[in-house]
């Protein structure tokens, strides 16, 4: 009995010893098991996509004659891209489509759609515009397969014939036709076929079509107009039925197109497809259109008609929240198409967006859409990650939110989060003020400011903390939308210790400019600095740099306060001493891509962004001896580091063989968030006139007043001198300003000809690139250096040492350039790393920064062990030590009982 009790003891004891660290496992790593649940995203840019199902797949298709496919809304495969001869649509575009090309006066194609009809065949509406004016063509082709290729049936509908007559017999009238642009084809619940089209110019119009032939039916000129006019920016119309609620629902996008236009998407509704629509005001919008009596492209008297269900938003990071970056957001979302499952009554909305601090890249993105109580569609905050309607308890809806009202404007503004709380008494608190209740399973009622909004809670995947959330939408009867973010609940310690974790300053061990201080984190902790010698570095993060060529050590202390709680970090700070300004790079292309002074690598040819390989540069005859050839595919990656001041000139003589919006001839970036280019030919904003373009924080347009002509050589030169800058074109000022970004902080930043890291290459010309560290040309420089061709000369450029030689940053196999390029690239929801960090935390080079502010290094000549790694070894030698200690204890006790 003894022996069988004490075998039992025995077998006991082990089954507790390895089971509880165990429990302790995966108890303390719940994170670890969230991660493993993290949806996969694969990203494509089409713009302005339109779904078709096709084959088991939904295939997208857009402007440029861009298309991709997914089967599951998430990853996506890029099938085209660009209009070209290789584009796989067609068998050669440019011949297929070159009646339509030559009336537009365009080489590129706009937002095309695709139906399958009654054939069984593929019908694509394509279409091409100048422009800088409606003059547009509008056709169709055909093709047995949804990805072609497809052969042209023709031009249906032309427009922009200027003192001519126009489709429906009278003559053309900008303000009162239509741009034959943007066409949505569709069949209605009777079967029916109609395309509605248009952008701009005189609105929205809808026609009839032939399911046979894929062509309007004749006698109908340019159809029935259904609201727009006078050039109110209106575009993009989609229509779709819901057998749900038996509506049409027309999506539209007001605003302009590009990332200060404030596109954003809206939806109004009908009971047939041709109208009238109305929005949930109950207003006609037939007659909704810009006032003539105001200037161009007035968005006033648009903005308060429709249901707004999208714009420019951030669901904004703070310091000591979880995840990285500066949170969750999109610039411009737009043009939209719809996936509606008539088997399920699911939805979803199918756009592309620009995005927070990434310039004018875009991607596509899915949400999923609801239909509220007012038979009103509301969008999910997050993008679609597999999630659906669930039933939702009350007591997982309680709590704090971040909070986003998406208002009637058009504006560039991006729309942050603000806190609110949803307390269990039903009262809304924070920034806004009201009630909440849940009604039925997920259906919710918001009462806000005294507006009612009606929507639902659903639980979706925040891609910035990586985990699930409670979110709300819901949209009111003036057309407002609402969205909220469930936040996490800490305490004021707790809050105080996450900020005091995620501060951070960057790299701080060769400082040249000032520190951006932040003084708030994460629930309004309030942070404050202290240095140990203002002189050097003020409490504000002002940098004064020692002149007497020695670098000096400061510490800045931040304190953390939030309530009661308190908490303090300090920081080193290694100021280098200021440099002597000189001509740090001059290359003049003779043959090849070499610096001639002496003291920088060579460039090094780029495919057709800043971080992809593959490009060639020729030479030919340049302005002085030889010059560099761009052939629009192709850039050069100079050296990092070549300006390292807020004090700099550059200068260089550029012949563009054509000129495209954003392409950088020079390009600068810190980050790509913090960055200068110049650009031959800028956005509406500039009326597309050479302008330099920065990015940091915000936006600067230095516009030059004037557009560089093409087959011409322009010699172009900019200086910055502490926040003033100028432009020079031809060796007259274009443009001063003040207050320009301090964009080149560090020794780190890339720099690059003919490419940055989004818009179309440069083509054309280019010769004599100088750029000077530390120095700005005065205007009598730059003009004799025009005049004469005499290189300025501002002090003999130090050569330095062998060892000291600084290599040129090549992309890596893979065509990104490494964290160590001082790029800062967002990951796939548009979100960066905030602060000071460089990279996310899974990228090799990232840093976690522990409670004293120093990091554990992840590179080197060795890893630490993760903590998953480090807390299994852990329990495992506490597993190891319990059976040690309990084998000593049976031996013991067996002893014990045989002397017994």
């Amino acid at each position: 009995m003894k022996r069988n009790g004490s075998r039992r003891f025995l077998m006991f004891f082990l089954a507790v010893v390895l089971v509880i660290p165990q429990f302790f496992l995966l108890s303390t790593n719940s994170a670890v098991v969230k991660a493993a649940t993290e949806p996969v995203f694969k990203r494509a840019s089409v713009h302005d996509p339109s779904v078709i199902e096709a084959d088991g797949e939904f295939y997208v298709f857009g402007s440029h004659l861009a298309s991709a496919k997914t089967k599951d809304f998430m990853q996506w495969e890029q099938v085209s891209s660009t209009v070209s001869a290789e584009n796989p649509l067609f068998e050669n575009v440019l011949e297929e489509l070159k009646e339509t090309f030559d009336w537009a006066e365009s080489d590129t194609l706009w937002a095309a759609d695709v139906i399958q009809l009654e054939d069984g065949k593929y019908y694509m509406y394509y279409n091409a515009c100048k422009g800088d004016s409606p003059r547009s063509a509008l056709g169709v082709a055909v093709s047995d397969s949804v990805d072609g290729p497809y052969k042209d049936l023709g031009i249906i509908l032309k427009s922009g014939m200027w003192d001519e007559e126009s489709e429906d017999g009278t003559i053309y009238d900008a303000t009162k036709h239509p741009n034959a642009v943007d066409p949505d084809v569709f069949f209605d619940k009777n079967g029916k076929l109609w395309m509605v089209y248009g952008s701009y110019s005189g609105g929205i119009f809808i026609l009839e079509m032939d399911p046979v032939t894929g062509k309007q039916l004749p006698g109908q000129g340019y159809g029935k107009k259904l609201l727009g006019g006078n050039h109110s920016r209106i575009e993009g119309a989609y229509i779709q039925y819901s057998k749900e609620t038996d509506y049409y629902y027309m999506y539209l996008s007001f605003g302009g197109l590009d990332s200060t236009g404030g596109y954003n998407m809206r939806v109004v509704r009908s009971k047939t497809p041709d109208g009238p629509y109305y929005d949930a005001a109950g207003n006609d919008m037939t007659n909704v259109k810009a006032d003539p009596t105001l200037p161009l492209f007035d968005d006033k008297s648009i903005e308060p008609y429709g249901v707004k269900l999208m714009g420019s938003y951030l669901f904004k990071r703070e310091i000591g929240e979880s995840g990285t970056g500066i949170g969750t957001g999109y610039v411009s979302p737009g043009h939209n198409s719809v996936y509606y499952d008539e088997s399920t009554d699911e939805q979803y909305l199918i756009f592309h967006t620009r995005f927070p601090e990434r310039g004018e890249q875009h991607e596509l993105r899915v949400h999923k859409m609801y239909m509220n109580d007012e038979a009103w569609p509301v969008v999910s905050p997050y993008e679609y990650a597999g999630e659906s309607l669930q039933d939702v308890a009350a007591a997982d809806i309680s709590g704090d939110y971040k909070f986003i009202n998406h208002g009637k404007d058009i504006s560039a503004d991006i729309k942050q989060s603000v806190l609110i709380s949803l307390n269990n008494d039903g009262s809304i608190t924070g920034q806004v003020s009201g009630t909440w209740k849940e009604q039925g399973s997920n259906k919710a009622e918001l009462t806000i400011d005294g507006k009612v909004y009606n929507g639902v809670f659903v639980s979706q995947w925040d891609p910035t903390s990586k985990s699930n959330v409670m979110t709300f939408t819901a949209t009111s009867d003036e057309g407002v939308s609402v969205w909220g973010s469930k936040a996490e609940s800490k305490s004021d310690e707790e809050i105080v210790e996450a900020v005091k974790a995620g501060l951070d300053l960057g790299d701080t061990t060769a400082v040249i400019s000032n520190l951006k201080l932040v003084t708030e984190g994460l629930r309004g902790a309030v942070i404050s600095w202290s240095s140990s010698n203002e002189e050097v570095v003020t409490s504000e993060g002002k940098v004064t740099r020692p002149t007497n060529g020695e670098a000096v050590k400061v510490t800045l202390t931040a304190t953390i306060t939030k309530g009661e709680a308190t908490a303090s970090k300090a920081f080193e700070i290694t100021v280098l001493p200021e440099e002597q300004g000189k001509l740090a790079a001059h290359y003049a292309f003779e043959g090849d891509l070499k610096d001639s002074t002496g003291t920088q690598a060579d460039g090094q040819p780029t495919g057709n962004l800043i971080s992809n390989t593959g490009g060639t540069i020729s030479y030919t005859e340049g302005k002085t001896g030889q010059g560099a050839i761009f052939d629009g595919a192709s850039g050069v990656l100079l050296p990092k580091g070549l300006i390292s001041s807020n004090k700099y000139s550059v200068s260089f003589w550029l012949n563009p063989e054509q000129l495209t919006n954003y392409t950088s001839a020079f390009f600068g970036a810190k980050t790509d968030a913090n960055w200068i280019s110049f650009v031959p030919k800028g956005n509406d904003a500039v009326s597309n006139n050479s302008m330099i373009w920065s990015n940091s924080d915000g936006w600067y347009d230095a516009d030059a007043g004037t557009q560089i002509p093409v087959n011409e050589w322009s010699h172009i030169a900019f200086t910055v001198d502490n926040g003033q800058i100028n432009i020079y074109i031809n060796g007259e000022k274009a443009f001063s300003g003040t207050e320009f970004f301090n964009v080149f902080t560090d020794k780190n930043a890339l720099f690059a000809l003919g490419v940055n890291y989004w818009d179309t290459p440069f083509k054309g010309l280019m010769d004599e690139v100088l750029v000077y560290d530390s120095v700005a040309l005065t205007e009598d420089a730059i003009k004799d250096y025009y005049t004469t061709g005499t290189i300025p000369v501002v002090a003999e450029p130090e050569t330095p040492a062998p060892d000291d030689e600084e290599e040129i940053d090549k992309p890596d196999e893979n065509g990104t350039p490494s964290p160590e390029d001082g790029t800062d690239k967002p990951d796939d929801n548009g979100s960066q790393e905030s602060g000071g960090n460089d990279t996310n935390d899974n990228e090799e080079g990232s840093s976690n920064t522990t409670e004293d502010g120093e990091k554990d290094s992840v590179k080197g000549e060795g890893h630490g062990l993760p903590n998953t790694a480090t807390n299994s070894f852990n329990y495992l030698l506490a597993g190891i030590a319990m059976i040690v200690i309990g084998a000593c204890a049976f031996l013991f006790k067996k002893k014990r009982a045989r002397i017994e």
